[in-house]
């Protein structure tokens, strides 16, 4: 099939989201750079430098064959298994109980959104050569699993439940779409709920962020501050916003406002009506996403697109339903948003690909 011009769509949603990201995180950032790193610009700065980077990594994805990753994803995979055993060793960088981050050039980077990208790589390509032999529990479903279940260990263990759980759910998801049997997908929906029982049950902090989604305002000056402050953002925010770089929870009442509550941000400067921008621009990326998926010209893209846009669509659910207090709290950034190099980059690179599979299909462009 001749290669066609990409999902315009697509890519000029996606260009508007880092846009917008690279606003909020400067207007959210300020007082934070601003007192901790003596250089109100520090994190715009960054956030400029890895939008620029993620968009030469975008275009590179889109002029690279899709299918040749098919063929690199065990390597794919190895070598995120290799940058998150980084995390134990001195280049591993330890902040607020977790070590989650690893130190190389001066520069941090988090092993966890590479492995997110290996792992969908990896399992599109495996769905992909199992074919409808995925519905036979111990040849199909039972390798599926090991890739889940190790996918999600490489995360858990730094500790990052949100993230490994995130994972978990996006590539499920794929199982879901490549034709699972239901009863193996509601057994692995049990085995998923009662390990993540266990794990909240396990260590004490989490049980405290479950009884503040129950009630936050229980507690409002200790346990349930994070919530109950974003919570007055999004309020104070109103239709149209106290206008850009006018937040008050910015200083100070919102730990990382430029990263796991930046949408309380954008409510509260930009109002309703900005919110609802943002999320149509979610829904405009997973629509074309869920369009290139299903008339991708074979498996592998299909899989592959499906993987992304499953991903694209969970985190931000995630990180919206934290901040509206309708998921219990925790921290997990949104996607193009957020600040952070690497998630960026990496969910970049990943819109990159959905550009080069575009490529190949029957679509309207526009």
């Amino acid at each position: 099939m001749t290669k066609k011009a990409s999902d315009f769509t697509l890519m000029i949603s996606t260009i508007i989201l880092v846009f917008i990201g690279i606003i909020m995180v400067f207007s959210s950032s300020y007082p934070d750079a601003y007192y901790k790193m003596n250089n109100p610009y520090y994190f715009l700065k960054k956030q400029l430098i890895f939008a620029v980077l993620g968009l030469f990594v975008m275009i590179f994805f889109m002029n690279f064959k899709y299918n040749r990753l098919a063929k690199l994803s065990k390597l794919i995979f190895l070598g995120a298994i290799i940058l998150d055993a980084l995390l134990f060793t001195p280049l591993g960088v330890e902040s607020g109980g977790a070590t989650r981050w690893v130190r190389i050039f001066g520069n941090t980077i988090m092993p966890s959104d590479a492995i997110k990208f290996a792992a969908i790589v990896l399992m599109a390509t495996f769905l992909a050569k199992k074919k409808d032999g995925i519905r036979n529990f111990w040849n199909g479903l039972l390798p599926a699993l090991i890739i889940i279940g190790f996918s999600a260990a490489l995360i858990i263990i730094q500790p990052d439940l949100s993230t490994s759980a995130t994972l978990a759910v996006t590539l499920v998801a794929m199982l879901f779409i490549a034709g699972a049997k239901m009863s193996h997908l509601m057994g692995i929906g049990a085995i998923g709920i009662a390990g993540l029982g266990f794990a909240i049950a396990g260590e004490s902090y989490r049980l405290k962020r479950m009884m503040v989604f129950m009630d936050p305002f229980k507690d409002p000056t200790g346990a349930g501050w994070q919530v109950v402050q974003s919570l007055y953002a999004l309020g104070s925010g109103g239709l149209f916003g106290v206008g850009l770089g006018k937040s008050k929870q910015k200083f100070f009442y919102l730990s990382e406002p430029y990263n796991d509550f930046i949408f309380s941000i954008i409510g509260e400067e930009l109002g309703f009506v900005g919110s609802v921008i943002v999320i149509i621009l979610f829904l405009i990326i997973i629509w074309r996403g869920i369009k290139i998926a299903l008339t991708a010209k074979d498996l592998f893209g299909c899989y592959l697109a499906s993987g992304i846009t499953a991903l694209i669509a969970i985190q931000a659910l995630i990180h919206i339903g934290v901040v509206t207090s309708s998921l219990p709290p925790t921290g997990i950034p949104l996607p193009f948003v957020s600040a952070g190099g690497t998630s960026l980059v990496m969910f970049m690179a990943s819109v990159g690909i959905l550009l080069n599979i575009s490529r190949h299909v029957s679509l309207d462009r526009s």
